[in-house]
This record gives C-alpha cells, structure tokens and sequence, in this order.
C-alpha cells in the first residue's frame, strides 16, 4: 500500500513538472548563448525543477546490517529567489522504505556553477527496532537537516549530501 501511494505521488509531480517546463524551455533557447554560469544564473530568476537519484552512500561507522543502496528518488522544486521544495522516497540505512518532506535554500558560489544548499524537512520511515537510530523520531515521524555542496553543468547536477553524522551520499540528478 505505501509503494502504491508513493506512486501516487510521484504521478502527481509528474503532472507539475510538465506544466512548468514549457516556460522554462523558453528560457533556456533564449540563453542558448550564454556561459554554463550565466544559464545557471539566469535560471535562478524562473522556477525551475530537478530530479534526482542516489549513486553512492557512506556509513561514517560502517555496520553490516547498514544498506548503501537507497534507491532514491526525489523532486524538487526551486523558485526564483533560490528558495525550494521538495521530497525524496529512498530506503533507509536499515532498508526501510522512507520519505523525506523539505523546505530549504540553495547558494550559489559567485558566479560558479558551485553551491551550497541547506534544507529541513521531515522524516518519516525508521520503524520497529530501528525506531530509534535517529533522534526525536517518538511518533515515527522526526525533524531532519540536511546540508549539501554540489556542481551543475548545464542541465546535470551533483551532490554531496551529509545526512547527519551517519554517513553521505552522493545524488545526480537532472535540472529542468
């Protein structure tokens, strides 16, 4: 039942997507010309929209039950003034199917395709014996921060993602 509404989800941002993209298609023929920089700045004045996938993850205090294959899948959405939204479904370290709802920031690095990102959401999915791997999770549901550096060239991205002091990974994703 819960893949199943998580597919529900996933079909309705779908939707989302492909009315944002037209507009942004726009944009970008029009800045065919410019610096993969000058895109990205000029991106930042529209809405724009990213998908992303895990390739790598890390356990800091590595321990045989720990999954490195998330199997992450997340959206977002970043507004013109570099604020964004999101979600993200994925397994968690103990292969738990989890979702992680977020509200953050992206900082661009001057005029590099460098930045920063800050983003706080929630975290649902560490349940039974593994309830308690991370903290304030008492209704199954706990507060997360997650900090981020990444790259983008042209319509590709990457990030390295410090999920607490558990360990990172390592996303890609495609910026539309």
């Amino acid at each position: 039942m819960t893949i199943l509404k998580g597919r529900v989800v996933i079909a309705l941002l779908g939707a989302l997507l492909a009315l944002e993209t037209s507009a942004l298609d726009i944009a970008k023929s029009a800045n065919a010309e410019l610096s993969n920089a000058e895109l990205a700045h000029a991106e930042s004045s529209s809405v724009s929209w990213s998908m992303q996938t895990s390739v790598w993850t890390t356990h800091f205090s590595p321990d045989p039950e720990h999954n490195n294959r998330q199997d992450l899948i997340g959206v977002e959405r970043r507004e013109h003034d570099d604020w964004l939204w999101g979600g993200a479904m994925f397994r968690n370290s103990f292969s738990q199917r989890s979702v992680y709802l977020y509200r953050g920031r992206q900082f661009y690095l001057a005029e590099t395709p460098f930045y920063a990102k800050l983003t706080a959401g929630l975290l649902w999915g560490y349940r039974g014996e593994y309830r308690d791997k991370i903290p304030l999770n008492h209704l199954g549901i706990a507060p997360a921060i997650l900090p981020s550096v990444g790259y983008r060239w042209k319509s590709v991205g990457a990030e390295l993602v410090i999920f607490g002091v558990a360990g990172t990974m390592l996303n890609v994703g495609y910026h539309f």
